[in-house]
């Protein structure tokens, strides 16, 4: 009598330790749930933050045909004003050299004005490059000069155009091309496929688990 005592002891002992085991490892799945869970709503949230951002701008862009241009002229026309920020709500005025850089496409024959990318060609559509405005002129002047003579010094450029010629200007580099929408949706892909293989893994796991203990009771 006294050993049965000993043991159903030990028995709720042991039933209580593997209660307790369970119940740590149901807390333990449930946060992994969780957290897969929400690195899969961050992914479909940045996924939405992309898409009407880069992805739409790279849907929209009409400079899609990429050729050769033969640098023809790379000339400092007049200064442009430009405003710097000084403070909280505090303003001023300086000025920049406005770059001009003339190219034949090779592809057409036609002369056009290049433009360093999308914003530059949004900014001002006459200059080449659009440096940050700053209260120093005379870095911004040995900028542009700089960039005059590297532009003078290459004889051929890769360029991007509108194949349909609505937009007369040629673009030196995209950026919103191929490369840089596939570089903003790689993070948010990796993101959505740890979050689905944590959930697959939990769930795995307790299949597993399930399925165990029921070959264990049938082997009883």
């Amino acid at each position: 009598m006294h050993q049965r005592s000993i043991y159903q002891k030990f028995r709720g002992y042991e039933l209580l330790d593997k209660k307790r085991t369970e119940m740590a490892l149901q807390a333990g799945e449930d946060r992994a749930i969780l957290l897969g869970l929400s690195m899969m709503i961050c992914s479909v949230m940045m996924y939405f933050l992309l898409g009407i951002t880069t992805v739409r701008s790279y849907a929209e862009s009409v400079w899609t045909a990429e050729t050769v241009c033969t640098v023809l002229n790379s000339t400092i026309t007049d200064d442009i004003n430009c405003s710097y920020s000084c403070g909280v709500e505090c303003w001023r005025s300086s000025k920049f050299p406005c770059l001009q850089v003339f190219v034949s496409l090779n592809a057409s024959g036609r002369v056009a004005l290049l433009s360093h990318n999308e914003d530059t060609q949004e900014e001002n559509a006459e200059c080449f490059y659009v440096p940050k405005c700053q209260r120093n002129q005379a870095v911004m002047h040995a900028l542009i000069v700089d960039i005059s003579e590297r532009m003078r010094a290459q004889q051929q450029v890769p360029c991007f155009h509108d194949p349909l010629e609505r937009q007369e200007a040629v673009l030196l580099t995209q950026r919103y091309g191929p490369g840089a929408v596939f570089q903003s949706l790689f993070w948010p892909s990796c993101m959505l496929a740890g979050g689905l293989l944590i959930i697959f893994m939990v769930k795995l796991t307790q299949y597993l688990s399930i399925l165990c203990e029921q070959i264990g009771k049938v082997s009883k």
